[in-house]
């Protein structure tokens, strides 16, 4: 069964806000099975035009990762993320 993935496109408007997003969606999402294979780091636009910021995060299943991302607790935190920055949020299926 393929994996599944939350990636995230990030440009954080409110960096001292944002702070609380991190600290609280981490412990959520490893407990729904995810696992941060991306987070930040180091990146350069090759082509096109992206946000600043990006995430990738596995989980088990494609139907897993849906879960988490629809998650109530995940939810209530996402929207200090909403708040504090600009973003694309997809869930995919990985590769077999």
């Amino acid at each position: 069964m393929p994996k599944g993935y939350i990636i995230g496109h990030i440009t954080v408007t409110n960096p001292e806000a944002y702070k609380e997003y991190v600290e609280r969606d981490t412990p959520i999402l490893h407990g729904l099975g995810g696992r941060f294979i991306v987070r930040g780091g180091q990146s350069e636009v090759t082509e096109g035009t992206a946000h600043e910021r990006h995430v990738v995060i596995e989980f088990p299943s494609y139907e897993a990762a849906l879960k988490a991302y629809h998650d109530p607790d995940y939810q209530e935190v996402a929207e200090i993320r909403r708040n504090n920055a600009d973003s694309t949020i997809i869930v995919v299926e990985g590769a077999e």
